[in-house]
């Protein structure tokens, strides 16, 4: 089960760690064809007596020697991808964010205190491009942490001082100020000037888009508003998110299955590395070979086949762990891909089935937590993209027909909705619901306001333009 839950990069570390601390256990990359190969070829049983011997310590030898009494642990099927080859994650490489501000304060006229102050605002700048501290705080900490003893007055100067640093922005104590100090950098047109008027003195109204107070207190037209609204939208709100050099791992999902369409039909195959060649190693088998051909058995000898019993009798169960894991994948996302057909056919997501996990394990006739380890923690590459597995399963709800539909269903006409909705008048939650009922899909309003924060979309006031 702890196998089954794990995604493709997490399997591979495992079954590495598990081959470092059972030499007993070997991958399959390197062909070992001889009479101890451990896949299920023929070899000359008449070499060994197969009769078992029993020995003190209870071990019957030729259990381990047999091929008989071994599986095939090449583990090869025709249902996985072609995708053997070993893929390291890759890391972004480059200075880190607050190393290219310290970098650029070389280029600024500071004296050494000056310097000191301005590096510890720049320690103090979060991955966003802010200082979220106020001015009393920091000389403070600088008298305990830094022995600089300063005024609020110079810490401000040094801050204006840093705020003059790239990317434009970086160093703000808020949202407003950081706008500001983006337009203060631009060409100063009537449109700059006039958002910088509109931040700086009705940011609240702005912020909340009251535009009918905006006209009123500033006394603009419409188009004007306009205009300097476009201005402060092509503006960054987070500055620091907009430099590239953060060294930071790059995201990188490898997929776990792969469907496609082929001649209308979808075609399921699980991920190559899903699937390893392990096998007993051939060296173990040799230490058994040699403590049965022996005529005098030590104590030390004993002590030592017990050894590599252990180790055998782990790694024959971690290979058919992995045998386990491997057909009960693939056997839960063909339910899944079966149960979703018209989905991934279509890539239209109205078409997705009302599916909760008990579907899937009723069918497969496997328990609900083994299912669930699939859905949370693997993903499908599809033709429409890359999917974690659990976005397909939904809850149902019943339509004005009596028919259930999916509650993703629900969600994407909302969505669409809300797209197709009139700008200057958005439809509140109640007209929303309203507009959903009309569709056949009767559902309350605040229902309507749980998908609504589901798909992250604001409410009316906020998605209100001019």
């Amino acid at each position: 089960m702890k196998l089954i839950q794990l995604p493709t990069q997490a399997f591979e570390q495992r079954i590495k760690q598990e081959m470092e601390e059972n030499p007993a256990l070997e991958d399959g990359k390197e062909d070992r064809i001889d009479e101890y190969d451990d896949i299920g070829n023929d070899r000359n049983d008449d070499e060994y007596d197969t009769d078992s011997e029993s020995i003190e310590t209870e071990i019957d030898v030729d259990e381990y020697l047999s091929d008989d009494e071994i599986p095939s642990y090449r583990l090869n099927a025709n249902n996985y991808s072609a995708d053997d080859e070993d893929k390291q994650v890759p890391y972004a490489a480059g200075t880190s964010f607050t190393q290219h501000l310290k970098t650029q304060l070389s280029t600024i006229r500071l004296d050494d205190v000056e310097q000191d102050i301005a590096e510890f605002l720049v320690g103090s700048v979060d991955e966003s491009g802010y200082i979220r501290r106020n001015i009393q705080d920091i000389v403070d900490d600088l008298a305990f942490t830094q022995n600089i003893y300063t005024d609020e007055e110079t810490v401000e100067k040094v801050l204006k001082k840093v705020q003059r640093l790239d990317p434009a922005g970086v160093g703000a104590r808020s949202l407003e100020e950081c706008l500001i100090i983006q337009l203060n950098r631009k060409e100063p047109t009537k449109q700059v000037e006039l958002a910088k008027d509109l931040l700086e003195r009705s940011f609240d109204h702005f912020s909340k888009k009251h535009y009918t107070k905006l006209l009123s207190r500033h006394d603009i037209s419409e188009d004007e508003l306009r205009e300097a609204i476009d201005v402060i939208e092509h503006l960054n709100p987070k500055p620091g998110g907009a430099y590239s050099g953060n060294t930071r791992i790059v995201e990188h999902v490898i997929p776990d299955f792969t469907i496609k369409i082929e001649d209308g039909e979808l075609q399921l195959s699980l991920n190559g590395r899903n699937a390893p060649e392990m096998h007993i190693s051939r060296d173990y088998s040799n230490m058994l070979k040699g403590y049965k051909e022996s005529k005098e058995k030590t104590k030390a000898q004993k002590d030592a086949v017990m050894f590599i019993k252990q180790k055998l009798d782990a790694a024959k169960w971690f290979i058919e762990a992995i045998k386990q894991r491997q057909q009960t994948l693939m056997v839960t996302m063909s339910s899944i891909m079966n149960y979703q057909k018209e989905y991934f056919l279509t890539g239209d997501e109205r078409n997705l089935r009302p599916m909760i996990l008990k579907d899937i394990a009723d069918e497969i006739e496997m328990d609900v937590s083994t299912v669930s380890r699939v859905a949370n923690s693997k993903y499908v590459d599809t033709p429409y993209g890359t999917k974690l597995i659990k976005e397909f399963f939904s809850e149902s709800m019943t339509n004005d027909q009596g028919e259930e539909v999916s509650t993703r269903e629900i969600k994407k006409i909302l969505e669409m909705s809300i797209e197709e909705e009139d700008k200057k008048k958005p439809l509140t939650d109640e007209k929303l619901a309203k507009v959903l009922k009309g569709k056949g899909y009767p559902i309350a309003r605040r229902t309507v306001a749980k998908y609504r924060e589901q798909l992250d979309i604001p409410v009316a006031r906020l998605r209100k333009e001019i």
